[in-house]
């Protein structure tokens, strides 16, 4: 059963309630501690995205097309094509000798409000480029363009980079490949069902590779998550809760739409992952912070920007406080 994960009150009448479950596991792939349903199935939506960048990675791409770590990073991002991003992005795109008409994502505004509006006063246009997804799908196709193989198709299930991928996805989660039900994400991109234990246990691995088995599986999770713990703007961008964790050097982490959200912390070795049902992402720093407490984290640092830079006051449209929020669950053994 779900468990209330957050409340919001307005005068303090609460307002609303945010479900959810959550779960975290150690690294001998147990669950050491959960609220609700730890094996809760859900799609991870863009939690995935470091994991499909390692196929391309493990291959070889990055030396092949020389990319930097701030393109690795870009990579695994739901970035809002500030400025930097679309560098970073064009950049790879030159070093490929592709262009927007091959991405099959939908061409989009920058999410960055202060870009769009540049972009408007200037007469610009929507790019596939912009699209929050437009890094992950240069990783593909750098990997296919390196392979051979078809460009037309690279986001369709059966084409070989993303059946690569689904292997990937079912070594790095400790679940069966059948077990694995696909949708599409709103990008195009094959999707995943499973459960948040296996999320969880996906991340606990980016944060320990030690414990993956294969030398160049290991080798290319260690190049990512060191490129997204380097240049975390890359991952998200201003104001973006990923973007702030990753500068801890201790933690990697990454959310997907709809609520999702997985994180690995590499000394307490421990993977964490969970799901807000009503699909809301404004919660995600708060559950973070009360995680990371609850747990005891010592990098008090990381906690302290998490509350500095989103605040559980709320605000109406004029600067006023209305409300506040305040997680309300505790993680059970």
């Amino acid at each position: 059963m779900d468990k209330v994960l957050v409340q919001e009150y307005r005068a303090d009448i609460m307002e609303c309630a945010h479900h959810g479950h959550i779960c975290i596991v150690n690294d001998k792939g147990d669950v050491q501690a959960y609220t609700g349903d730890p094996h809760f199935v859900t799609f991870t939506r863009s939690a995935a995205k470091p994991l499909q960048a390692i196929p391309g990675i493990r291959a070889g791409i990055a030396a092949h097309y020389g990319l930097t770590e701030q393109e690795i990073a870009i990579m695994t991002a739901s970035h809002l094509a500030e400025p930097e991003h679309v560098k970073v992005l064009e950049s790879i795109q030159k070093k490929i000798k592709s262009d927007d008409h091959v991405l099959v994502c939908a061409a989009s505004y920058p999410l960055d409000e202060e870009s769009k509006e540049n972009l408007l006063r200037q007469q610009g246009h929507k790019r596939r480029l912009y699209h929050n997804c437009s890094g992950k799908h240069l990783g593909v196709l750098a990997y296919s363009e390196m392979k051979g193989y078809s460009a037309q198709d690279y986001a369709k299930p059966d084409h070989p980079v993303q059946q690569e991928i689904i292997e990937l996805v079912s070594n790095m989660c400790d679940i069966e490949t059948q077990h694995i039900e696909l949708g599409t994400d709103g990008c195009g991109f094959p999707v995943f069902a499973i459960p948040l234990s296996a999320m969880a246990t996906a991340y606990m691995k980016l944060a320990c590779p030690d414990l993956i088995s294969d030398d160049a599986t290991r080798s290319a999770v260690q190049t990512i998550t060191a490129a997204m713990n380097h240049f975390p703007e890359m991952v998200g961008g201003r104001g973006r809760v990923d973007s702030l964790i990753l500068k801890d050097t201790n933690i990697v982490a990454k959310g997907g739409f709809k609520g999702v959200y997985c994180f690995g912390l590499k000394k307490e070795r421990l993977g964490v992952a969970f799901k807000i049902l009503d699909g809301s992402e404004e919660e995600w720093a708060w559950i973070v912070q009360s995680i990371l407490e609850q747990i005891g984290y010592e990098h008090r640092d990381t906690i302290e920007q998490l509350k500095l830079h989103f605040s559980t006051e709320i605000y109406n449209d004029g600067g006023q406080q209305v409300g506040y929020a305040k997680p309300v669950f505790q993680l059970q053994s």
